[in-house]
């Protein structure tokens, strides 16, 4: 009986990079974007504050772009800070790699199970699908979704109850299907 579970953000990430006033390594996004034109030339920002001092701290989101190059809705969303666009943007390899920053999800997301439990004698195949890149171990995700120790989940994969064509113990944040047999 094929089951569906789903890795959803609650919130945004925290940003994982060091304050220059505190020495905190934690900030969070404001939401508020910065626009700058130069002729025709753009800059863009979004604005991040230490979650200690509150210093405000800029991630560059375009840098001396061409203002034909830039798509106008793009550009739209930047003006009216949209909410929508900081996520999207928070999930964009190149752009935290560009900045050099990492995020922490810790306590921004949930699973949501469709009710699945461990029923007797019986051999469920589940598909997790993740929302958003959010990197967890597969053996968090099974054990949360069926209540049971993460010492359990491994002691069932050992003994070949849990299977999957990926590796459960490494983290993950693309989609991936496994079957539980009891």
């Amino acid at each position: 009986m094929p089951k569906s579970w789903a890795v959803v953000p609650t919130s945004l990430p925290i940003i994982l990079r060091r304050c220059h006033v505190c020495a905190s390594k934690h900030f969070q996004a404001s939401g508020t974007f910065r626009v700058n034109a130069n002729h025709k030339l753009l800059d863009a920002w979004l604005l991040v504050l230490c979650s200690v001092c509150r210093d405000t701290t800029k991630l560059t989101v375009l840098e001396r772009a061409n203002v034909r190059s830039v798509r106008p809705e793009l550009l739209d969303r930047l003006h009216h800070n949209d909410p929508g666009l900081v996520a999207e943007l928070l999930q964009d390899p190149s752009l935290l790699r560009r900045n050099r920053v990492l995020l922490d999800w810790s306590d921004a997301w949930r699973l949501d199970t469709d009710g699945s439990e461990l029923l007797e004698d019986e051999a469920i195949d589940i598909s997790v699908r993740f929302a958003a890149r959010i990197p967890v171990r597969p053996v968090r995700l099974i054990a949360e979704g069926f209540s049971l120790s993460r010492a359990e989940v491994a002691r069932l994969v050992a003994a070949g109850k849990i299977d999957s064509p990926v590796r459960l113990s490494s983290k993950r944040s693309g989609d991936f299907t496994f079957t539980f047999e009891r």
